[in-house]
């Protein structure tokens, strides 16, 4: 059952949507890095960055409201095609950055590269499938019919032989043909947004001497499971929930739902708690969107 709102949708006033659209747009500025002198320089500042906003992505996403490591370190412009644009700098970071254990990055956020804080990363991870046994879980799930074949060679291959680079993985999972490519790419992205594997480091594999090398999530980050056994469904989906709004200031019901991939009443049950506990409020309006919009408290 949806809660309604507890907020009079017409009570914000016009002059009072103005304030609050303009402590948004100044706090959108702060949290993702839009001015010239707040832009990260190197990589130890993109790290203290995902570990300031808990996750980010590594390059702004269509349709999603969410910080990204580009517009951080090159501005709000378009990701450029040009490989020698200076805001590549951060792809070199993201290579150099792989299994050193400083965040936690793979295809996660709607299948997309995100970088996720150490903090942050047990909090997704309970809401995985992923339940106790490294090698036991993804046995059930295929039974369930949550993992598909081509997945469930992929991760038996890593389980068994430990990292390997893309073009190992294909050829021992019989998927080098071309007719394998579509299988093969979804197998990946579902193992990572299940938090079943990640890259771990670059290789100079293949015809373009540049290949990810994948690994069991379970045995790269072996204490992430313990991390995450305590925390609850709920607890989990409101302690991310609370991080986004943190990022984004304001959004509406939907863009949590197609953020995150839950379901409109448990996005609904998650964001009234969080009201209910003084981080956010309903009821808001915004020029730039018609509905209601959530926000932080703090900057209504």
């Amino acid at each position: 059952m949806i809660v309604a709102p507890p907020y009079n949708l017409g009570c914000f006033e016009p002059l009072a949507m103005e304030i609050f659209q303009e402590r948004l747009r100044k706090y959108r500025a702060q949290t993702f890095r839009l001015a010239a002198d707040r832009r990260l320089k190197d990589r130890d500042q993109a790290v203290d960055y995902v570990n300031e906003r808990g996750f980010v992505y590594f390059w702004p996403i269509t349709g999603i409201l969410l910080p990204s490591l580009w517009v951080a370190a090159a501005g709000d412009r378009p990701v450029a095609d040009e490989h020698d644009d200076p805001g590549h700098v951060t792809w070199g970071w993201k290579d150099s950055l792989l299994g050193q254990r400083l965040w936690y990055y793979a295809k996660v956020l709607r299948k997309k590269a995100t970088m996720i804080s150490l903090g942050a990363a047990p909090y997704f991870y309970a809401l995985s499938e992923n339940y106790g046994s490294a090698e036991e879980d993804y046995l059930i799930q295929y039974e369930q019919g949550h993992l598909t074949q081509e997945a469930k060679v992929l991760y038996e291959a890593l389980l068994d032989e430990g990292p390997l680079d893309t073009v190992a993985l294909r050829r021992v999972t019989h998927m080098s043909s071309p007719s394998s490519e579509g299988r093969f790419t979804r197998a990946l992205s579902d193992l990572q947004a299940d938090f079943k594997i990640l890259p771990v480091a670059v290789t100079q594999a293949g015809a373009w001497h540049y290949a990810f090398a994948y690994d069991v999530v379970a045995r790269h980050y072996p204490e992430l499971p313990e991390q995450a056994r305590t925390i609850s469904e709920s607890d989990a989906r409101r302690k991310l929930v609370e991080l986004y709004f943190h990022s984004v200031g304001a959004a509406q019901v939907n863009d949590v739902c197609k953020l995150f991939g839950w379901k409109l009443a448990v996005v609904d049950q998650t964001i009234q708690h969080l009201v209910e506990s003084g981080v956010l409020q309903r009821g808001l309006s915004l020029n730039t969107r018609p509905g209601e919009w959530v926000g932080l408290a703090e900057l209504t």
